[in-house]
């Protein structure tokens, strides 16, 4: 019937039921979004800050890198690489952070007795690619290079699943230039496309100057999703609007610099993107350098900027979600339209059957749904239970292919906007503009 259709049955899903009786331990480790992709068969632990990634949360995050390597690329103008995730414990030593982040750490010893990290970031690693071939010409700078990989973190409390794990996907570009005036207008344009991706992501984030800290440098920005369960507390000067990671205000111990207002509002966030100027922190320290118009070397001004990518869907989940079902941004939900036909063997089959199939093959024209249907082919259950957990999975779309469908006399279509929480029915034609609108016309959209 549905010929090369994404058909659920055909996803490997496992539900993690439990009990109403069961007692569960170590509560202060899970949250909102941890609990539902559980439930849901998105992810499964692995180990203590460990994870499996299921097939459809890994639709999500192909999203997900998708939208990141779009940006990266075409507003950016960046390249990417994949550096080596085994970085050698000498060049950390001579960075100078070697003895500041060992308790973090993940380390390995390989036969010859040497310590190798497991990458957290790559400062390191970057900067000693650009040394092995420096110096080199002003005129191949900006140098933006990036790349997209498992990092690895000693965290010695994972919780929140994905929001804070042991092993984690991120995004980390690394850019050179050949001053500081030129490192800021860099550092200008990454923060406007972090701008521009959230956008497009949907769910609403917060800017703050953030704490350099570990990674060092002069200047810092985080960008937080609202949530209780944030682990980072944000400032929000009350008169001209700044706002700060509570770190810097304390290291500060003044009023916000924009103003002098000393009257701030709290909440909480979780982070998902940073962006720092490094200046020659690293780049002096590796002989990262680079030859002038004289042709004098110089040191190289560097600026590093990473996107949490596994945290950034499992916050957008935490954020947007029910108790009960999740919600994704449009943008990175595995699938956008989930069809339900009738059950076999109904009454409604019959009819609506046809209508199903003609409906399937009409909204995989649609432009950008070509590979983003899914039909509920468990044709066994109910309606009525395949709906209940197509809003559980949190499927911006659902079509409920029934009753109405089976009218002889005007065929209708029930039309579930998971996105603004509506229920509506129209004819076969109107389905398919509805479809379209929720998919291309944002600005309806809650």
């Amino acid at each position: 019937m549905i010929g090369k259709m994404h058909r659920l049955s055909k996803i490997f899903q496992p539900s993690l039921v439990i009990p109403k009786s069961a007692v569960i331990k170590n509560q202060d480790t899970t949250s909102k979004s941890q609990r539902l992709m559980l439930d849901q068969g998105l992810i499964r632990q692995a180990g203590n800050g460990t994870f499996y990634i299921l097939p459809l949360l890994q639709r999500s995050l192909q999203k997900a890198v998708a939208l990141v390597d779009f940006q990266m690329q075409q507003h950016v103008g960046a390249e990417k690489l994949t550096l080596p995730t085994l970085i050698s414990s000498n060049l950390w030593r001579k960075s100078g952070r070697l003895e500041l982040a060992d308790a973090e750490l993940m380390k390995t010893i390989d036969r010859h007795g040497k310590t190798l990290i497991l990458g957290p970031t790559h400062e390191e690693s970057i900067t000693t690619l650009i040394a092995a071939i420096s110096p080199v010409s002003y005129r191949q700078f900006p140098l933006r290079l990036y790349q997209i990989s498992t990092k690895f973190r000693d965290e010695m409390k994972p919780r929140f699943g994905l929001m804070r794990a042991k092993e984690f996907l991120m995004k980390d570009l690394y850019t050179f230039d050949i001053d500081l005036k030129e490192a800021h207008k860099t550092y200008e344009l990454i923060n406007d496309t972090y701008r521009q991706l959230l956008e497009v992501i949907g769910v609403p984030y917060v800017k703050v100057r953030g704490d350099t800290g570990l990674m060092g440098g002069s200047t810092s920005h985080e960008y937080h999703f609202l949530s209780e369960v944030g682990e980072d507390q944000l400032m929000h000067c009350s008169t001209c609007g700044l706002s700060y990671n509570l770190e810097v205000l304390s290291e500060q111990k003044k009023p916000c610099e924009r103003c002098n207002n000393k009257n701030f509002s709290k909440q909480t966030g979780i982070e998902v993107a940073h962006a720092f100027i490094l200046e020659d922190k690293y780049s002096k320290a590796l002989g990262a350098r680079f030859l002038d118009q004289t042709g004098k070397p110089g040191v190289l001004q560097m600026g590093c900027y990473g996107i949490g990518i596994t945290r950034l869907i499992a916050a957008s989940i935490e954020v947007q979600s029910s108790e009960t079902d999740i919600r994704w941004p449009l943008a990175i939900a595995p699938f956008k339209v989930c069809v339900i036909p009738p059950k076999e063997g109904s009454k409604e089959e019959t009819v609506a059957g046809a209508w199903a199939e003609k409906l399937l093959h009409e909204v995989c024209k649609i432009p950008g749904l070509e590979s983003d249907v899914l039909v509920d082919d468990r044709n066994s259950m109910t309606i009525g239970r395949r709906l209940m957990e197509a809003k559980k999975t949190g499927y911006p779309i659902v079509i409920v292919v029934g009753t109405k469908a089976a009218s002889e006399s005007n065929e209708l279509f029930e039309i579930y906007n998971q996105l603004q929480e509506t229920q509506i029915v129209l004819g076969f034609n109107e389905t398919l503009l509805e479809i379209d609108r929720i998919c291309h016309n944002r600005k309806k959209m809650k």
